[in-house]
């Protein structure tokens, strides 16, 4: 997990941290909060990859 954004590919995660900087609409705000909005930390140097999920395990 990276930051508290969630998604299906590294795109989605640049994408979710673009629109976070930008202050948009999509994460909507929070009232009586005294400070300002935190700002996402950088982006890893790589390429953020799934985990993948795990294997089902087989019945006998």
């Amino acid at each position: 997990m990276w930051w508290n954004f969630i998604g299906r590919s590294h795109r989605d995660i640049v994408e979710a941290r673009e629109e976070w900087q930008r202050e948009s609409d999509r994460f909507g705000s929070v009232t009586g909060h005294p400070g300002d909005r935190l700002p996402a930390p950088v982006l890893p140097g790589a390429t953020l990859t799934p985990r993948g999920n795990p294997p089902v395990p087989q019945a006998d």
